[in-house]
């Protein structure tokens, strides 16, 4: 069974930067298109960006500029860069296995325990 554990949260001054984990193990990522998604408090999970097998990243309009997904195919893990954080970005940010529906549906069942980023104004 696949599980995904994310990493690098915590607290943040707006206009700081976290860089973020996703360690992922019992499948691979090479072949695979692979996403952030965040869920903010009282709001629904939403899609944040992704990359695709090739390394073509995409990202919503919110963050474009400001974070940057990325990936090492060998460490199974990909990597969520977010810069100028801003406080609206305070949420709980999870990877997962994305089809090119759009927005992206994750494809496994099982959620890592996300990266709590917090920003504070």
């Amino acid at each position: 069974q696949v599980q995904l554990v994310e990493s690098g949260g915590g607290l943040v001054q707006a206009g700081g930067s976290l860089r973020l984990f996703c360690v992922v193990s019992g499948g691979t990522i090479s072949g695979a298109a692979m996403g952030w998604f965040r869920q903010a408090p009282g709001k629904e999970r939403e899609f944040v960006g992704g990359i695709s097998w090739s390394g073509t990243t995409r990202y919503v309009d919110s963050v474009k500029g400001r974070f940057t997904i990325s990936k090492d195919n060998d460490k199974n893990t990909v990597y969520l860069q977010t810069n100028s954080l801003k406080h609206e970005a305070t949420a709980v940010y999870f990877c997962n296995k994305r089809n090119n529906c759009v927005p992206p549906i994750p494809i496994y069942d099982n959620w890592g325990q996300g990266a709590q980023v917090t920003v504070s104004s």
